[in-house]
């Protein structure tokens, strides 16, 4: 499952219809909601959404879809992103297929911008990483479109931060200093452990 490697999107429960989409599009309904056009301002939307939080974080193993390591629940963390802003898309704000889950801080920090790439259609070792400082960063055989849509994504997003690389950095010496094992990285930080395999590390 899967930052950011291809996400592989997960099937909607069987509770979602009744437990999200359908009140949703109640509310927008009540709320004279033209699902074709683009509202004039952002709209305050009903939070159905947060229903189903569990099944979303269950869904894809706690893995934030941006930042490629586990959200523990119990923090607070965990959040629902709008791949497709609920502002701009009013109709897609209650359906499983537009989530993308995500920890708070990459939520707030992807917001309305349409500029970062989809979880679900990045392809295959775009992004990189330096493993001894946690440095993220394009892999330079892309081609030059690709390459720019990638780092466009780590500014957005603050990828390549300071307390990102940190942690990124720390993942892989936990590692290798024996304090984590193999499926224990691969399970709190899938990209590190994808990284370090591609590079012959693991």
């Amino acid at each position: 499952m899967a930052v950011m490697i291809p996400v592989d999107a997960q099937p909607e429960p069987a509770s979602f219809d009744a437990k999200v989409r359908q009140k949703g599009l109640a509310y927008l309904k009540r709320k004279g909601f033209d699902p074709g056009s683009v509202p004039p301002h952002s709209p305050k939307l009903h939070p159905y959404w947060r229903d189903c939080l569990d099944e979303l974080h269950q869904s894809y193993n706690g893995i934030c879809a941006y930042l490629c390591v586990y959200i523990v629940k119990v923090t607070g963390g965990c959040s629902v992103d709008h791949f497709v802003a609920k502002s701009k898309q009013p109709d897609l704000a209650y359906e499983w297929g537009n989530y993308r889950l995500a920890c708070s801080r990459m939520n707030s920090r992807k917001r309305e911008y349409d500029d970062v790439l989809d979880p679900f259609t990045v392809g295959k070792d775009w992004f990189h990483i330096e493993l001894v400082s946690g440095r993220i960063y394009p892999n330079p055989e892309l081609k030059n479109r690709q390459r720019l849509a990638v780092q466009k994504t780590i500014d957005r997003l603050g990828l390549d931060d300071a307390g990102n690389r940190e942690m990124r950095a720390g993942h892989y010496q936990g590692y290798c200093e024996n304090k984590y094992t193999s499926e224990y990285l691969q399970e709190q930080s899938p990209f590190v452990w994808q990284e370090a395999h591609r590079q012959g590390l693991l």
